[in-house]
């Protein structure tokens, strides 16, 4: 049975087009998410702010649904200029700690829109973090 998971920090989608997050038995689907706040976008022209201001997205979907950021065993990262990698890396070292899960990063020519330079999505098991 899957849930859809919401949290105040996170504007839902417009109706009929994704969820942000769905909860499946013990498994947790955060879709790519991007660096677009209440007032427009957060972070500017730095892929590592965009990034951190990401994370934080998912860690506010994560504990929505009952989990942790430990919890999560996958995550895809979207670019769109592969130079500027260190950026991410740096934002995703503050974002995990324990074992960090397992990673890709792709560079794209675009995202949904001009201005986001990063996206990020995530999969995660509840309770996979524990120690």
């Amino acid at each position: 049975m899957k849930k859809k998971i919401s949290s105040p920090h996170v504007p839902d989608p417009p109706p009929q087009t994704w969820s942000n997050c769905l909860v499946v038995g013990n498994q947790i689907f955060i879709a790519g998410m991007v660096a677009r706040g209440p007032a427009g976008l957060v972070g500017g022209e730095s892929m590592y702010a965009q990034a951190q201001a990401i994370f934080t997205k998912i860690k506010h979907l994560m504990e929505a649904a009952g989990g942790a950021m430990d919890d999560i065993v996958k995550v895809v990262i979207f670019v769109t200029d592969i130079k500027r990698r260190e950026e991410v890396w740096k934002a995703r070292r503050e974002a995990f700690t324990g074992d960090f899960p397992v990673s890709t990063l792709v560079e794209v020519r675009a995202l949904a829109a001009p201005e986001f330079l990063v996206e990020i999505e995530a999969v995660a098991v509840l309770g996979a973090g524990k120690q």
